[in-house]
């Protein structure tokens, strides 16, 4: 029977209705000075948040801008799928501004692809970078059809190389419209000669070229693809009424 006034016991620890829910505590939002640690190609590092997120529009910000975005290993590091031996670099210039003085081409190529865009400018007004990537690369700007041709040059050497230990491709410079209307007239003696199968024009330009300067820089992005070529200068022919002559080089390629 239940009696007015009188109090009711109930076991101790016993939860009921009007007991509340224990909360679990809510995770903490990351901030700029999180620390975090990173997977780089297989090699660790530890930064903070602040770190990778400097410079706003870079790649490495746009990564880290939600947590929840980034790629994590097995061990819960979050992993940058890269070359990691010059990430290091990277990484001290965001801690401390320091600019990298040891290989700058390789940084170089880095910081483009993470675009840190304060240090691609720092780095390109390096002597390393200036003469590879604004001298050089300006020069080569004059050339119509230099991709192309180096592309062409590589493809005959190979398609001569089948059955020999060397293979050669003449190039011939044909610097101006005016003497672009006699090339034929080139093609025809050095057929009639049987001096080369091969031959790759590089012309006309309009601005005034260094053609060994031309003939480096063929010799250079050759061996840069692994090969081993050797140029020298081959002849000049003079056009038969001698208004104009022609430089002609060879590049021998060593296959074996």
């Amino acid at each position: 029977m239940w009696r007015q006034g009188c109090a009711v016991e109930r076991p101790e620890g016993r939860m009921t209705s009007q007991t509340p829910l224990p909360q679990s505590p809510r995770p903490r939002r990351p901030t700029m000075s999180t620390v975090v640690e990173l997977n780089v190609g297989g090699e660790f590092h530890t930064t903070t948040l602040g770190t990778l997120r400097k410079f706003p529009g870079s790649k490495l910000a746009e990564m880290f801008s939600s947590l929840a975005k980034a790629s994590t290993d097995a061990e819960g590091r979050f992993f940058i799928d890269r070359p990691s031996t010059y990430f290091r670099p990277i990484l001290d210039y965001l801690r401390t501004g320091q600019v990298p003085t040891q290989h700058i081409p390789e940084v170089y190529r880095e910081a483009q692809y993470y675009e840190i865009k304060p240090l691609v400018k720092l780095l390109e007004d390096m002597p390393q970078i200036f003469g590879e990537q604004v001298s050089r690369k300006q020069f080569l700007l004059q050339v119509p059809g230099y991709s192309e041709n180096l592309e062409l040059m590589v493809r005959l050497a190979r398609a001569e190389a089948i059955t020999a230990r060397k293979s050669s491709v003449l190039v011939c410079l044909v610097e101006t419209e005016e003497q672009d209307a006699y090339y034929s007239e080139v093609l025809c003696f050095l057929q009639d000669k049987k001096m080369f199968k091969s031959v790759v024009k590089f012309g006309p330009w309009k601005a005034v070229l260094d053609s060994s300067d031309l003939m480096h820089c063929l010799e250079m992005d050759i061996k840069a693809q692994g090969y081993k070529v050797f140029s020298k200068f081959y002849l000049m022919y003079p056009t038969k009424r001698n208004e104009f002559h022609f430089n002609i080089y060879s590049f021998t390629f060593t296959w074996w």
